[in-house]
């Protein structure tokens, strides 16, 4: 899946990745991060490899974080590259949340891969992406 390829490249900050114009997440991924790189790991995004519905689909992201008052997760924000809108959700965190873990339902416009963003106390973002086939899309329209 070349497209999938591409959002990796991007969220790895690669220069050269070309994913479709209609699915470029770079503009906004540069606003999320103020132009910053993002770097690959941290993050895990787990969901169901098949999902019958794309009108819920459960999802849990772990970000490996201490959760201490030096070393938090500040924010995670899911992305979908074929959603109308393509910011999904944004969480905001602190050393008081105890686990950087959220558990959720989204809502799917067919196969794709959705990326996770995170941003640490030290100012440093990270990545993490799961595939998810959908059979019944949502989201048809942006209205």
């Amino acid at each position: 899946m070349q497209w999938m390829a591409g959002l990796w490249a991007l969220a790895a900050g690669a220069a050269r990745a070309q994913p479709d114009v209609a699915n470029d997440l770079r503009p906004l991924i540069a606003e999320l991060t103020g132009g910053a790189a993002v770097n690959p790991g941290r993050v895990r995004v787990e969901t169901p490899r098949l999902a019958d519905n794309g009108h819920s689909v459960p999802m849990k992201l772990v970000v490996e974080s201490p959760m201490t008052a030096a070393d938090h997760v500040l924010s995670i924000t899911l992305l979908s590259p074929r959603n109308p809108r393509p910011l999904m959700a944004r969480f905001v965190l602190g050393p008081r949340a105890g686990r950087a873990e959220i558990l959720t339902r989204v809502r799917l416009n067919g196969t794709q891969a959705v990326l996770a963003i995170v941003q640490l106390s030290d100012g440093t973002f990270w990545s993490g992406s799961a595939e998810v086939e959908v059979t019944e899309s949502a989201c048809l329209d942006a209205g």
